[in-house]
């Protein structure tokens, strides 16, 4: 087991924060080619529940993908598996952070991590479960 395996102890968590702007919303429609009016619309979204645009769902949970390849485990680390649920609406401009804790090490070394983001009133937007690879 080398060192940065010995660190990778139960209850250890790692973060990362990030705003997401209109513009990189409407970029990842693009890349992702999910063009929900929701989205990219402020007559349209003004019209739904959330009473304006919305972040994807998909971008803002990218937050934990950026934690568990930069930080926790960090680089080198292989994405298995999520669970996620969505809790909350993501607006344009909210940070929001992405915490991963360790919750169990497994053979192989094989890691389960609990995966959540918070906006800043420390509301749960997005929870989870994810299993990761880390040699």
């Amino acid at each position: 087991m080398n060192s940065a395996e010995k660190s990778l102890t139960v209850g250890i968590s790692a973060s990362l924060s990030k705003a997401f702007t209109q513009d990189e919303v409407n970029l990842f429609s693009q890349l992702s080619l999910d063009s929900n009016e929701v989205h990219l619309n402020p007559e349209y979204a003004a019209r739904t529940k959330f009473g304006k645009t919305i972040v994807h769902g998909a971008l803002t949970s990218s937050l934990i993908s950026a934690v568990l390849g930069t930080k926790l485990p960090g680089p080198g680390t292989i994405y298995l598996e999520q669970s996620i649920s969505f809790k909350a609406p993501v607006y344009p401009g909210e940070t929001i952070t992405a915490t991963v804790t360790v919750i169990e090490a497994m053979p192989k070394c094989r890691y389960k991590l609990k995966t959540i983001c918070t906006n800043l009133k420390n509301e749960i937007v997005i929870s989870g479960e994810a299993l990761v690879l880390f040699r």
